[in-house]
This record gives structure tokens, C-alpha cells and sequence, in this order.
């Protein structure tokens, strides 16, 4: 993204930017992944093209499901040295399902050691195993080096810069197929807030227009409904964001002036309201015991220390986290809270430590639930490197925790790749 919004001229000359300049969060930064969904856009050739920046992680697949109702086609990226990996199973799934059509980058070809190649056959080999059309299966390949900054048709091309992905999305993503005569419909597809703004509603405009300064109506789920006047209308150009007086379908926007939002609401016309059905996101699969800090030590750190301040929070957090749940226990300073993995959970512990919360934890626990044939649990797919010598020594160990291997081949020069699906 960020050699998208170079070879854009969204950054002034001088200006000092930030590796991966749309990850604006600490903990982004310090672990070095993508957490929560962002949108931006850029012009070329005269066309607007609007990026909306996805995490890879299954943790955060919530944010994922979201926001691809957004977006006309997907960028997967691919490292040309490591293949396809499980999370990149996981969000393929989800592009797929929903009949979005793949441009492959198969990224890092300046590696050494990497097989583009080959890096294209394996995601091929994805796609059928997921079910994709034969439409889907038709994908451009374009291969690139993000951290040099250019993309080639053939990984023997010299190098230049990354007008080719640029030239291959306008020419293969389809326009935004939206009526501009209808009524306004608007889904929120995320939600920031402001001290100023308030609620600040996202989402891309399915149909109609929107003005700053009309009235629309809020429809979310249980007949919540509210009438509003929308105080500001922003889009999106570079890392900036900027007050525009209208908007069309197909416009990625951020809208305020309600009281009270949450994701998957629509924003709509009063006169001829059209409600979209509500996101349906995966289950959680663990859950842990939130307990408002009990221990010797309480107060010393932290500023919001009560069970009162702990549940506001939490509540605050599922306007946005579609992905978590919270439930009241038998205890009432104990909440269960449930998520997608030991890494979504964790983020929210660590994001609430930062803020000033004091909180225990309890041990995960794995979520188990009744199906059709008997009790169901959640799984995951495992994906070891190892030196060849060690190959039999991980097979025997994962085999005792009921790990079932369901491919093994050469990763290299005296190393093997196993994957197997573990509870």
C-alpha cells in the first residue's frame, strides 16, 4: 500500500512517512501486522481507485468479513519464498464466497531462494480446493517487490516501479455496479469516533447520494431507528481524509451526526428507507474470564479499576469488535469474553492496559458447541518448516495432540513443509 500511494503522488516531496503508513495503531507498529481495517484511495489515469487495507490474520477475520463488501475485486498478496500460508486460506475463502475475482501479487521476488512460479501454481491449487469458479480461477498474475517499490509482468522483466499493478486494476476491476437514481443506501462497514465528530460512520454508498446537511435515517437491527442530519461528510485521498459537500454510489465515505451507531447498520433515505441485512460473522472459538483486578496490587497502575468501568468498556468495544462477544456470569465483577483467538483477545487486553484499565484474566478457554452429528470444536491449520532430521520427532509429537497432517513436501534445501489441522 504504501508503494501504491508513492507511485501516486499522495506524499508531498520531503515528507517523512512511516514504514506501512496506514498502520497508525502502537500495537500495529510494534508487532508488525495489520489489526483493524483502513480505507484510503488515490487517482490514476484519471480513475479513483479506493484501497481498503485488510489484516491477514484469521484472528481478525471479523474485520476482514466486514469490509469486503466494500471492494469490487481483492489484491491477494502472496510471498514469493513461503507460498500460500493458512491465513491466506482463510481470507481467500471469504473473497471467493462472495464472487470477488483475485488479481494475484505474488510478492519479494527479489528473494533469494524464492519460486514465483511455483508460488502461482500453489495458489492455483488454493483456489480449486476452495470451490473458486472458473471465472475465478482465470486470474492475472502480477509479480512484485513491495520494499523496492516495482511490479513486472515476468519476474526476468528489469525493474521500473508499479505502473503495471496499476495498469492491471483499472483494466481488470470491474466499476462499482450501483444505481445513482435510487435512494440512499449505505452500509457502516466500520466505526471510528471522534471527541469533535462523534460517531463517525464508514462504509461505501451501495445506491443514491448523500449531502452534507440532509436528513437520513439509522436503521439497525431490533427496529433501532434514528433520524439524523449528517453534520459532516468526508472522503478519503491518500492518508488524508477531507470535507466534501456530496457523494455518489461507489464513493467510500465517513459520515457523522448521530447520536448512537453501530457496525452493519444502514444509513438510508427517510422517505424510501432501504435496510440491508445485517453481516454475518464466524463464530468465536475461545473465550476468557475478564474480572475486574481483585489482587493486592489494585489501583497502583491503572486509573479505571471498577467492575462499572470494565463493563462500559466492553460494552464500548462490541459497537466496533463485531467479532467479540460479552456475557454477564453468576459473579458481577466477572465477564466471559469470547473472540476468534489467543491473538484477538489479546490485543483488547493489551489495548485496554494502555488505556488505563486493571483487569484479570483467565486461562482461554476452547468453545464447544452442539452440532448435527454430536459435539463440534474448533480446529486450525498448522503450518511447520522443519530440518529434515526433525521431520518424524514433530509428526509423532503432533499426532499425540490429535493433529491429523494432510500435506508434506520439500520447502528447500534439507527442509520439509507439513501442514496438518489440529483441534
Amino acid at each position: 500500500v504504501d508503494g501504491l500511494l508513492k507511485q501516486a503522488g499522495s506524499f508531498r516531496r520531503g515528507e517523512v512517512i512511516h514504514e506501512c503508513a496506514l498502520d497508525n495503531n502502537e500495537l500495529e507498529r510494534e508487532r508488525g501486522i495489520t489489526i483493524v481495517s483502513k480505507c484510503t484511495a488515490i487517482t490514476y489515469k484519471s480513475t479513483r481507485i479506493n484501497i481498503v487495507d485488510t489484516p491477514g490474520h484469521a484472528d481478525f477475520g471479523g474485520e476482514v468479513e466486514r469490509v469486503l463488501r466494500m471492494v469490487d475485486s481483492v489484491l491477494l498478496l502472496v510471498d514469493a519464498f513461503e507460498g500460500p500460508l493458512p491465513q491466506t486460506r482463510f481470507v481467500t475463502r471469504k473473497a471467493l464466497a462472495l464472487g470477488l475475482r483475485p488479481i494475484l501479487v505474488v510478492n519479494k521476488i527479489d528473494r533469494d531462494g524464492c519460486d514465483p512460479h511455483g508460488t502461482v501454481n500453489a495458489v492455483f491449487d488454493l483456489f480449486v480446493a476452495l470451490g473458486a469458479t472458473d471465472a475465478q480461477l482465470d486470474f492475472p498474475v502480477i509479480f512484485a517487490s513491495g520494499r523496492n517499490g516495482y511490479a513486472v509482468k515476468d519476474p526476468a522483466d528489469p525493474p521500473g516501479d508499479l505502473t503495471p499493478l496499476l495498469d492491471m486494476i483499472v483494466d481488470r476491476v470491474p466499476p462499482p455496479r450501483v444505481d445513482i437514481s435510487s435512494p440512499l443506501c449505505l452500509q457502516v462497514a466500520t466505526l471510528d469516533y471522534d471527541d469533535y465528530l462523534g460517531y463517525v460512520a464508514i462504509g461505501r454508498i451501495v445506491a443514491g447520494r448523500i449531502a452534507m446537511g440532509e436528513r437520513v435515517l439509522r436503521a439497525g437491527k431490533e427496529d433501532s431507528r434514528e433520524q439524523f442530519r449528517v453534520q459532516k461528510l468526508l472522503a478519503y485521498q491518500g492518508l488524508r481524509r477531507f470535507e466534501v459537500a456530496d457523494a455518489l454510489a461507489g464513493d467510500i465515505v465517513a459520515v457523522t451526526g448521530m447520536s448512537e451507531l453501530n457496525v452493519g447498520e444502514t444509513i438510508t433515505s427517510i422517505a424510501q428507507p432501504k435496510v440491508l441485512p445485517l453481516m454475518a460473522i464466524d463464530e468465536p472459538t475461545i473465550s476468557m474470564q475478564f474480572i475486574a483486578n481483585n489482587g493486592p496490587f489494585a489501583g497502583t497502575e491503572g486509573k479505571y479499576v471498577t467492575t462499572r468501568n470494565l463493563r462500559d468498556r466492553l460494552i464500548s468495544e462490541l459497537k466496533s469488535n463485531v467479532a467479540l462477544r460479552v456475557e454477564d456470569t453468576d459473579s458481577p465483577d466477572t465477564f466471559k469474553v469470547s473472540g476468534r483467538g489467543e491473538l484477538h483477545l489479546s490485543v483488547l487486553i493489551e489495548t485496554m492496559r494502555r488505556e488505563g484499565y486493571e483487569l484479570c484474566v483467565s486461562q482461554p478457554q476452547v468453545i464447544f458447541r452442539d452440532g448435527p452429528e454430536g459435539r463440534e470444536e474448533p480446529y486450525e491449520d498448522l503450518l511447520i518448516d522443519v530440518d529434515d532430521p526433525y521431520v518424524g520427532v514433530v509428526i509423532e509429537k503432533l499426532g499425540r495432540r490429535a493433529g491429523r497432517m494432510r500435506e508434506m513436501g520439500p520447502a528447500g534445501p534439507g527442509r520439509t513443509r507439513i501442514e496438518f489441522t489440529i483441534p
